[in-house]
């Protein structure tokens, strides 16, 4: 196991790059003219938004406007989140998930349970489970006469309600966090429509025994739009351990093939079903069910699977905003702080612990889940400048600043400024919610000085903001703002 550790360089932070900005009238207040601009047109007044521009070396910012206002960060909040991880757990941190057996082993046959303990791995996919799988079967079991027992105690039990937030319980995004998550506990539909037999069929990966699909979508004529998967519904029905997931609407045949994720089984019934489906085709039988419960003294460890390395994960975290990695991540913290079951108090403490050890105090900020998937999230613009000044400062740096989407190249900004100068030169982390549009992280501009900047808006137009975040960025590049 990883031990939690405090790097010994937190004492040495530069005292500038961590001081609360003061001497308002030694910078500019006002918003950069090109992003005033863009947020008339956009229809967000001045108020909704934070903005901070300062170059990472630099004792005062060179732009601030209501950089004290807490405002909601959407999934900003991961680079709180990502770099506690960095700094505390280290990045060549990893996960493990085990198998353990009870029972006497011969001619191919557990006499006994196959037990199945996480630890919380975020990157726990069905391909790296068929490999622990695989180990079992090398290590001479093909057929389990006892149950599967899942050990889910490295989280402590928690409520979690996938459609508390926006109304969409199917929606893998809306995944709860589980010390054995599975996939994300996502499946992906693949929709594929023959035009001969105007139908439309319907594949599932993974395919868990217990889920049953009914497909009643109508193939049409229609265009094919980027919203096609709207014109399809989906209602999830349970029986018991099993559940019946009905598909209705139409789907455009001019669509091709599309594939869409949904999360429609809870986490024991998912990693049961998996297993029964992999382990089938890996040769495998098992003739017990399901149970859960902590492996037993005695038991032995047959295969181990690991995860890869945090820094790794975090940059997949931030890369592709994962919500549901990052709240495994941010549990994870608690675990390892709290050394018991993780609650999310557990988390909290953790990660504030932390700041106050590295003189971040931030009295507003608010942090629910550690992805920023929250309406109640607070934090300001100034505190975040600081906290990606302590980060330049950080040995951790490089792995920080790599985790983060490069404008114009990868990730949540790929699509975004190609062609601009600035494409190339902004490793930024963007966030959205309904109402909340943010973006934060460093510019590289043209006289390779290097700021950081944040904006953040909250607002009902908020949606609209991304010209003027672009226009931010540019300006940075250009020194013009």
């Amino acid at each position: 196991m990883n031990r939690l550790r405090l790097p010994a360089s937190l004492l040495l932070l530069p005292a500038l790059l961590l001081a609360p900005v003061t001497g308002r009238a030694q910078f500019d207040e006002r918003l950069p003219a090109p992003v005033a601009r863009a947020l008339k047109t956009a229809g967000v007044p001045s108020s909704a938004v934070a903005v901070v521009v300062q170059e990472v070396d630099a004792r005062m910012p060179r732009a601030s406007f209501n950089a004290e206002k807490p405002m909601n960060p959407a999934s900003v909040m991961k680079l709180v989140t990502t770099y506690a991880a960095l700094e505390l757990l280290g990045p060549a941190y990893t996960w493990k998930t085990e198998a353990h057996a009870q029972g006497s082993l011969g001619d191919g046959v557990l006499n006994g349970d196959l037990h199945l303990k996480g630890y919380g791995d975020p990157r726990l996919t069905v391909e790296n489970f068929w490999l622990l799988l695989r180990q079992i079967r090398a290590k001479g079991v093909r057929d389990i006469r006892g149950d599967l027992v899942l050990d889910r105690g490295h989280f402590a039990p928690a409520n979690h309600d996938p459609a508390r937030f926006d109304g969409e319980p199917l929606r893998p995004y809306n995944v709860g966090p589980d010390a054995l998550l599975l996939n994300y506990k996502s499946i992906r539909l693949d929709f594929a429509p023959d035009a001969g037999k105007k139908t439309v069929a319907i594949h599932a990966e993974p395919a868990p025994a217990q889920l049953d699909i009914v497909n009643l979508v109508k193939l049409t004529d229609a265009a094919c739009g980027n919203a096609w998967y709207e014109a399809i519904r989906m209602d999830l029905a349970h029986t018991g351990a099993a559940a019946r997931l009905i598909l209705t609407g139409t789907f455009p045949a001019a669509c091709g093939e599309k594939s869409r994720h949904v999360a429609a089984l809870d986490h024991p019934q998912f990693v049961a079903g998996v297993f029964r489906q992999l382990w089938a085709e890996l040769g495998g039988s098992i003739e017990g069910g399901l149970r859960e419960g902590a492996v037993p003294t005695g038991a032995r460890l047959l295969a181990r699977s690991e995860s890869p390395a945090l820094a790794e994960v975090v940059r997949e975290i931030n890369k592709y905003s994962n919500n549901v990695m990052a709240r495994q991540l941010y549990l994870t913290l608690g675990a390892e702080a709290a050394k018991r079951p993780a609650r999310i108090e557990d988390a909290e403490t953790a990660v504030r612990s932390w700041l106050a050890q590295k003189y971040l105090r931030m009295p507003e900020l608010v942090i629910e889940n550690g992805a920023g998937l929250s309406r109640s999230d607070r934090i300001s613009a100034e505190n975040l400048a600081r906290l990606l000044a302590a980060a330049f400062a950080s040995p951790v740096m490089p792995e920080f600043i790599a985790s983060l989407p490069l404008a114009g190249i990868d990730g949540t900004m790929k699509k975004r400024l190609s062609g601009n100068g600035v494409a190339g030169q902004a490793h930024v982390k963007t966030g959205y919610l309904d109402g909340a549009r943010a973006l934060a992280g460093y510019v590289l501009d043209r006289r390779g000085k290097r700021s950081i900047v944040v904006f953040l808006a909250n607002h009902p137009n908020a949606g609209a903001t991304k010209a003027a975040q672009d226009a931010l960025l540019a300006c940075v590049y250009e020194r013009s703002c």
